[in-house]
Parts: structure tokens; sequence; C-alpha cells
């Protein structure tokens, strides 16, 4: 019998297997500078967000300021974020991604895009039945663990 347990822990090796993958395939074709997972969500986040401060951005990613900041340096170092000023709040910096930034978001999604579609497409018709039945249930897990993190 399947327990709730053997389920989430094959859940948990399943996706995060997945995503390691994804990330390094999609890494041996990306241009240098390559980006650490961190710099591309926070550049994902910020070009979502154009303006976003570093607080709301450590929120969102649930890291502290302190390690928002320095991949904020290296992202702006890199020629792929910049600062502004926030005229409402001159001690506060409003991020904003450089065109640069986001050629490389659009390259990258389409490739990702690209990557897992070729795969999924070589599944059989049932194995692509079930990943879309499950993706509902995905979307509320996922949403269940992003309120548990925001209640602590």
């Amino acid at each position: 019998m399947t327990t709730a347990a053997d389920i989430s822990d094959a859940l948990a090796d399943a996706l995060g297997g997945v995503q390691r993958l994804i990330r390094r395939r999609l890494r041996r074709d990306t241009p240098v500078p390559r980006l650490r997972g961190a710099q591309i969500e926070l550049m994902r986040l910020v070009a979502a967000n154009p303006g976003l401060r570093v607080s709301a951005a450590a929120k969102e990613l649930y890291l502290a300021g302190n390690s928002v900041s320095t991949l904020v340096n290296q992202l702006t170092a890199a020629g792929l974020l910049r600062r502004e000023t926030d005229p409402g709040d001159r001690r506060s910096a409003l991020l904003l991604p450089t065109p640069e930034a986001e050629a490389r978001l659009r390259d990258w999604q389409e490739r990702r895009s690209a990557l897992v579609h070729r795969h999924v497409d070589a599944l059989s018709t049932d194995d692509q039945a079930a990943l879309a039945a499950a993706l509902p249930a995905l979307r509320r897990l996922a949403e269940s663990l992003r309120e548990e993190v925001e209640e602590q």
C-alpha cells in the first residue's frame, strides 16, 4: 500500500530531480556570465515587477535582505539589473531589469519551454494525461507551501 509519506518523498525527489536536470541542461547553452538559480529567480521577479524594492524582493523570494542585496550587486555589476532611487523614499532603491536581462530571460524561457516540451512530447499519451491531471494538485500543493511559509 502506498502511503502519503511514500508519495510525499517520491514527489519531492522527482520534482527536485526534474528541476535540477532542467537547470543543468539549460546551463550548457547559457551565455556568459552564467547565472545561479537565485540570480535567475531575482531577475525573473524584477522583470515581472519593475520598480520592486529589495525588501519586497527578499520577502517574495523568502531570502534575507542582505542575500538579495548581494544578488542585486552581482546582477548590477553584470549589467543585468539597475537601481533607481525611489522618488517616494530616497533611502530606498527600485530595481529594474536592463534590456540585456530581458533578452536573456526571454531566451532562457524559450529554451526551457522547448526542452520540457520536447521531453513531454516524447512521453506516452497516458503519461501526458497523467501529468496534465496532476497539475491542479501540484498548484494546490505549491499554494499550501506558500501559505505555510508566509505564516512563519
